[in-house]
């Protein structure tokens, strides 16, 4: 039975989509042909292909190998608008988004009218509150992020060569991540990997293979969302590495010289987080009742309840497929988008909406150099193979042929030079100043 839009005829409906990620950019690419005028709103001028993020963080990619212009995707399509700016309320009412003014740049507040909205602004890091640890352990969601851990984590091994103290130089060179998830384990391997394949003759007076790197998992496993095996072959494959890997260790306090497990202190001036997601703000602005986590628990169609011309997709979405909760990984958010946007089509042609079926098409995590764990539902890969694999899954999802031949030449010459081709420390940031200030008293 077909559901009535509620529009008036006249101009082509106005759909406004608030986020230029992964499952953003899958529903405006989808509705690029469709009868309707597309709007897509982003704070940053960039999709982000964000799980490369952790190779910008440790020195293997430089930045502009993972990031598009969100213009330069929709260059060939006219009913598409990119806007840059923010979003600072949702009236779902009246069916407007308003937009922060006053940047910099002399930008206006704005008002955006919609007939559809999608919202898909994901999530930011979660403290579960303690967000004043953030100043002391970043995490590692935007770019920004990625190249201020860069900037910590070279400048600890600057510092540290030119150090004295045996206490400060092992200061130096302990890294703690925090959170075994993917990103953890990632981080964890890829320092390690930059830790331990340096060449020794870079440093004069720095013995890198001390280097500690250690990753804490309050959970019972690392990579708990894998199968057991899995998870097991991952933690064995992070201490072949050298990394120091601590389950059922709960952080009871962060600064900026030390990390707190239980009563145990210890001395760190590199500590980075990667142990939860929360969920964007603005879920708050529809005025429905959101889970625990901040989301949205949308219906089968991915509208969410009580709000017939609006869907939330991506990590913002809390939805059931066949049972089993949808992750909040790029694959899943990519089919929401463009299933979201399948039903704002046969919303506007006067049809009813279909229900959503996630796709599971696997998950890999890498490990550092040939180590990775790939869980593709009906085979199970580990090691060497599963590596080989996560390259070639990467590769073909980035952006552009141009980035995919850059990636796979800095790969390529990474694996046989074991030397990383992103490790240029800049000093004109003021809170890079501040960072070697804070390292050096």
């Amino acid at each position: 039975m077909a559901i009535a839009t509620g529009l008036a005829p006249g101009p082509r409906p106005r759909v406004v989509v608030i986020g230029g990620g992964f499952g953003g950019v899958a529903a405006a690419r989808a509705l690029a042909r469709a009868p309707v005028e597309v709007t897509l709103v982003d704070r940053r001028n960039h999709q982000l292909f964000q799980p490369l993020l952790y190779q910008v963080a440790t020195g293997s990619l430089d930045s502009c190998d993972i990031a598009e212009p969100l213009r330069s995707l929709f260059r060939r399509h006219d009913n598409v608008d990119v806007i840059f700016g923010e979003v600072d309320a949702i009236d779902p009412q009246a069916r407007q988004v308003h937009l922060q003014g006053g940047d910099g740049a002399g930008a206006e507040p704005r008002t955006l009218p919609y007939d559809y909205l999608i919202l898909a602004t994901g999530g930011g890091q979660s403290y579960f509150g303690h967000d004043e640890y953030a100043q002391y352990a970043p995490g590692l969601k935007s770019l920004e992020d990625a190249l201020e851990i860069r900037r910590r984590v070279l400048l600890a091994f600057e510092l540290a060569d030119r150090e004295s103290d045996p206490e400060a130089k092992r200061e130096l060179t302990t890294f703690v991540i925090v959170g075994a998830g993917p990103t953890g384990v990632e981080l964890a391997g890829a320092l390690a990997d930059l830790a331990h394949r340096t060449p020794q003759s870079e440093f004069h007076h720095l013995d890198l293979h001390r280097a500690r790197i250690l990753l804490v998992e309050g959970g019972r496993h690392v990579l708990p969302e894998y199968p057991h095996n899995l998870s097991a072959s991952a933690e064995r494959q992070l201490r072949e590495l050298g990394v120091e890997v601590r389950t059922g260790a709960i952080v009871s306090h962060v600064d900026e010289r030390s990390v707190t497990i239980g009563d145990e202190r210890i001395a760190a001036r590199t500590i980075l987080w990667a142990a939860g997601v929360a969920a964007s703000p603005l879920a708050r602005q529809l005025g429905i009742p959101l889970d625990r986590h901040g989301r949205v628990e949308v219906a089968a169609d991915l509208r969410a309840p009580g709000s017939p011309c609006v869907f939330v997709i991506g990590d913002l979405a809390s939805f059931e497929s066949r049972g089993v909760p949808v992750p909040g990984v790029a694959p899943a958010a990519m089919q929401e988008g463009r299933h979201a946007a399948k039903n704002i089509e046969r919303l506007v042609a006067g049809r009813g909406t279909l229900p959503f079926r996630y796709w599971n098409k696997g998950t890999i995590s890498t490990i550092g150099r040939r180590r990775a764990v790939a869980d593709m539902g009906w085979v199970q890969l580990s090691g060497f193979m599963a590596w080989i694999a996560y390259l070639g899954v990467h590769l073909f999802y980035l952006v552009g042929l141009r980035r995919r031949l850059v990636v796979c030449i800095d790969w390529v010459w990474s694996y046989f030079s074991r030397t990383r081709s992103a490790r240029v420390l800049t000093d004109t940031a003021e809170g890079e100043r501040a960072r070697v200030s804070m390292l050096k008293t």
